[in-house]
């Protein structure tokens, strides 16, 4: 009698190999993003979900996602945030996001902030994914 082959399950993705595979200028972008991310709440669990770095304390709060030409670095409640120097853009009703094209780009006082104050608003209002 043979032995049945197990079926091998794949690992899930992670940042790690989110980063490494972008390779570039990207990367780095979302190095600094995350470092600043894990610096404002170090609390929160970071994990890969809709195809993107995604950060959660009571629900997703932030998400970094890579494209060809540049880094968006957004929030789930990004209209509710206090934005003192207008990084956020979009037009949705609640997210929004900043645009990055270059790891000067990143602005590490102004970013925790909003990190914070995303935080915040989850621990007081909840998930924003659940209505």
């Amino acid at each position: 009698m043979g032995m049945k082959a197990r079926p091998t399950k794949a690992k899930p993705p992670t940042v790690d190999t989110y980063v490494a595979g972008l390779g570039d200028w990207r990367g780095e972008v979302v190095r600094k993003v995350r470092g600043l991310i894990r610096e404002a709440a170090p609390e929160a669990t970071e994990l890969i979900k809709w195809a993107q770095p995604v950060y959660e304390v009571n629900g997703p709060f932030a998400y970094i996602r890579a494209f060809d030409s540049h880094v968006n670095f957004g929030f789930w409640r990004g209209a509710d945030l206090a934005d003192k120097q207008n990084l956020l853009v979009g037009i949705g009703t609640t997210m929004r996001h900043v645009s990055l094209t270059s790891a000067e780009d990143v602005r590490d006082d102004a970013f925790k902030e909003l990190v914070r104050n995303a935080v915040r608003l989850n621990r007081t209002r909840g998930d924003p994914t659940r209505r």
